[in-house]
């Protein structure tokens, strides 16, 4: 998908002579020189490649090089390739589409989808991580609240479509198409929302499970994530129905109720899909994710093709108790902070890799940002094969942003420490919980292996012995106690398999974004809108759905750019959503399900 061009420009800039400054002449001549020097060395490296059958002259750097010397201009022509804004074509589904998209400007719909999602907002259905099962946690009962809810709010989909409920509160939709040899595809989301905390009530403008609306934006958890999308498509389907039409494609909806907490409940699902359609069964997956906003200029958007993997460590830390009047030098909370001390003094390395999501992503933003900067772009564009020009892109932006910087290695989080019970009384005990995003050129071997090794001569210099199985090889015993690193909550999960983006699905999806962009702003164009791959720090249902499809997206169609940014209050106090963003998540799923039924992915 992405190569790397040069465009020689065969205009000079003119000089004056002035003093000891070459003129134009000299420059001239001295570009010749070089020009000589660089055919020669061309020619000679390709005869003894030719020769020896040993030797291989990069066809890019050769280009690059007779730029400098031809005084040619390095840009991004053929980079991040864009595919045409994709619309509804067959006449009953373009008819439809064209209805849709004058009924989302009505002040009618407007409200019913306020109204809808509102709603939903009210019903707390918070997950907790401490959570039993449902049956034995009462908690979940709010999710029964939720289907109620469903059943009411859209009648003609439940009239339409089959559900079934898998392990208590999953569900599964599913609108069987007319074509059976077209493969499903599976629009995803969760019912949960994450908690609030008791003591920021205060800090919320408006209650956070009132759903109000304020006439520009809907108030309350859940409101982005992800209840906005998941009504979205409910009103997108009862709203189908209502006009009569039915799919070609079979359509299945999976909605977890976990996703915040466990994830569990999306295992459970994906079980269930796979028994019923089989393996690898479904043409692609959309589940949340990315969105879209304005980088160095340009709108881009940014559907996740990977995720990170993820790993919680145990440090454990033990050793003799005693009364806090006699203490030792350390006691194990002392000991503990020593060693979150080293990890922390130690974080995993950044490395951009060539050919990873994230530098495939700035190979878009060096190719179509209309105001990156020059020393960057032509950084980028480079290091597509000069590993100094990678690590210049390194320097400039990867180490130097913190989001960047997130999403190219793997990073280390101490979010949980307990140690002690009283004051006068030395701890036997204390622990912290290390939260590791695995970089996806790492594995969660390789993280706990690091983690070990990291720690083991800070151990032994404090006569302890490490040990933990998969950490790597014990220390000797030791006197001063035991550290013992573990996995914590059963939750090493490996990094994602990337979703391929030299596809039918993401041409598909690329242009529906497009024509989803353009229809809400009423533009025309295939260039308002630049669609990239992009990657997730964090890990969605989408984790439990590997065996289902190869082409995987984490896209929800989020909108950073009109009016703020979409993702406001996400897991904290003041969570919203402006309406226009959420009619334009409305349009969005309209515009995909419109075109599934049409595309080919053969």
């Amino acid at each position: 998908m992405y190569a790397k061009h040069t465009t020689c420009n065969s205009t000079t800039r003119m000089a004056k002579g002035d003093g000891n400054l070459p003129t134009s002449n000299d420059r001239s001549r001295s570009r010749r020189r070089w020009l000589l020097y660089v055919l020669l060395i061309h020619g000679a490296i390709v005869s003894c490649s030719n020769y020896f059958g040993r030797f291989e002259w990069p066809s890019a750097l050769f280009e690059h090089a007779l730029c400098i010397v031809t005084s040619c201009q390095l840009n991004a022509t053929g980079i991040c390739t864009q595919v045409g804004a994709l619309y509804p074509q067959i006449s009953k589904n373009a008819q439809v589409w064209t209805e849709l998209t004058e009924l989302l400007e009505t002040e009618k719909f407007e409200n019913l989808a306020v109204n809808k999602l509102s709603g939903l907002i009210q019903i707390p259905s918070v997950s907790y991580d401490d959570m039993l099962p449902p049956g034995e946690d009462p908690r979940w009962e709010t999710m029964g609240q939720l289907h109620d809810y469903l059943i009411e709010a859209f009648p003609l989909v439940h009239e339409t479509l089959s559900l079934t409920k898998v392990d208590t509160y999953g569900l599964i939709y599913e609108w069987t198409g007319t074509d059976s040899s077209l493969n499903p595809y599976i629009l995803a989301a969760h019912q949960d929302v994450v908690p609030v905390n008791p003591e920021t009530l205060d800090s919320w403008i408006h209650p956070p499970f009132l759903g109000y609306f304020d006439g520009t934006k809907i108030w309350g958890r859940g409101a982005s994530d992800d209840k906005a999308s998941l009504t979205a498509i409910m009103l997108t389907l009862e709203t189908l129905i209502g006009k009569g039409w039915t799919p070609a494609r079979t359509l299945v909806l999976a909605f977890g109720y976990d996703e915040e907490s466990a994830g569990n409940s999306a295992n459970a699902l994906a079980k269930v899909l796979e028994d019923t359609f089989g393996q690898d069964a479904f043409a692609f997956i959309i589940d949340e994710g990315g969105g879209f906003k304005d980088i160095y200029g340009t709108i881009f958007a940014t559907p996740s093709v990977a995720e990170k993997g993820y790993v919680d460590v145990k440090i454990d830390v033990t050793s003799p108790g005693g009364h806090s009047s006699v203490p030792p030098a350390h006691t194990t909370i002392g000991y503990l902070a020593l060693l979150i001390t080293e990890l922390e003094k130690n974080p995993y390395p950044i490395e951009l890799v060539r050919g990873s999501v994230l530098h495939d992503t700035l190979l878009c933003y060096a190719s179509h940002g209309e105001s990156i900067p020059h020393k960057l772009k032509k950084a980028i564009i480079e290091s597509t094969y000069s590993d100094n020009a990678l690590r210049k892109v390194e320097e400039l932006l990867v180490s130097r942003d913190s989001h960047y910087s997130s999403l190219v290695g793997t990073t280390q989080a101490v979010d949980i420490i307990t140690g002690g019970v009283k004051a006068n009384a030395l701890p036997e005990s204390a622990y912290a919980i290390i939260n590791h995003r695995i970089s996806t050129d790492s594995s969660v071997k390789e993280v706990l292996i690091r983690d070990g090794q990291t720690i083991s001569d800070l151990a032994h210099s404090l006569n302890l012995t490490l040990v933990g199985e998969n950490f790597g090889p014990a220390s000797a015993y030791a006197s001063n106690g035991h550290v013992e690193l573990s996995i914590a909550f059963n939750s090493g999960l490996e990094p994602a398999p990337r979703t391929p983006t030299a596809s039918n699905q993401w041409n598909f999806l690329s242009g529906t974004i497009k024509a989803t962009y353009n229809a809400h702003r009423g533009v025309t164009g295939d260039d308002n809108i630049i669609v990239s791959p992009g990657i997730l720090s964090g890990n969605t249902d989408t984790k439990s759905y590997w065996n289902l499809s190869r082409h995987i997206f984490r896209y929800n169609h989020e909108n950073s750019v009109d009016g703020g940014d979409i993702a406001s209050g996400m897991h904290t106090v003041n969570e919203n959503i402006p309406l226009y963003h959420y009619l334009e998540i409305i349009r969005f799923f309209t515009t995909l399900i419109m075109n599934a039924d049409e595309a080919d992915f053969s």
